[in-house]
């Protein structure tokens, strides 16, 4: 018997070379590739302005982290604990508070915050953190669901928006309010204070904004009765303007109190022969 080989059985080759093949991943079934609107719309999302970066401790509640989801939106970098950052820092460890001078180096050197709980700050290693620019913020009310209400206990991206707002970045504080439904409120509490703040131009105008702020919210009647002072006064200033205005187009004159005393002398010399 001679040798008989058996017919040699040819693979299917289903896909060509340089073409995909989604039949080994099943959830690709029925589902068709982006097109080139889909990656034009991605690459149009808004991104801020500046660079903004955060260095997380792990100390928050990883779904109410407002840092954290910032980061997955891509509008901010996780920075370790080694790393170093050149530009602004919002920490606890600052001795000014930001102003509308440091506006250059964030806008060179980006703006980082400091995520960490308002409770355990012992437990943070800030001389670790390699800053050249650490700063504080004014008097703020927070308005995150966590501590709203609350002075000065901000989460990170009211830090990061009250940063941009007070030094005139308004755009990127808006994008990132915007990414949560209670953004707007911090913008409501915080309205008069963040205006104030923002026409300052350094760090002790800042400061004296901030006390005149809360003394004025300590005694609101005291500031009242100021306020009424100052209407009256503003309120005759004018009507002595309007009653020595002049047809003439020349300056009013001014009163002669010499005169107005001679001529009440006279009245009371009148008054007293008409007595006799």
């Amino acid at each position: 018997m001679g040798g008989h080989r058996p017919p040699r059985k040819q693979k299917n080759h289903r896909c060509q070379r340089g073409q995909p093949s989604s039949s080994g991943d099943p959830s690709m079934e029925g589902r068709s590739l982006p097109s080139e609107y889909d990656l034009d719309q991605e690459s149009e999302q808004p991104t801020p302005a500046v660079q903004l970066a955060m260095w997380d401790f792990g100390q928050c509640d990883a779904k109410r982290c407002t840092g954290r989801k910032l980061a997955r939106f891509n509008l901010l970098k996780e920075l370790r604990v080694n790393a170093g950052f050149g530009g602004i820092v919002l920490s606890p460890v600052g001795t000014h508070c930001v102003s509308r001078e440091d506006y250059p180096l964030i806008k060179q050197r980006g703006l980082a915050v400091v995520d960490c709980s308002w409770h355990r700050l012992t437990d943070v290693p800030f001389a670790k953190l390699r800053c050249t620019a650490p700063r504080l913020l004014p008097w703020l009310v927070a308005a995150n669901p966590v501590n709203y209400g609350r002075p000065c206990e901000l989460s990170c991206v009211e830090a990061l928006a009250a940063a941009l707002l007070i030094c005139g970045e308004e755009e990127t504080a808006h994008l990132l309010l915007g990414k949560f439904k209670w953004g707007h409120a911090f913008l409501s509490l915080n309205k008069e204070l963040l205006k104030a703040y923002s026409e300052c131009k350094d760090s002790a105008e800042i400061i004296s904004a901030q006390n005149a702020w809360i003394s004025k919210q300590q005694n609101p009647q005291a500031s009242n009765i100021l306020q009424d002072e100052e209407d009256k006064d503003e309120a005759l200033s004018d009507e002595e303007a309007d009653s020595h205005d002049s047809d003439d187009g020349l300056p009013p004159l001014e009163r002669n109190f010499n005169h107005l005393k001679l001529e009440e002398a006279e009245e009371e010399s009148e008054s007293e022969e008409s007595e006799e």
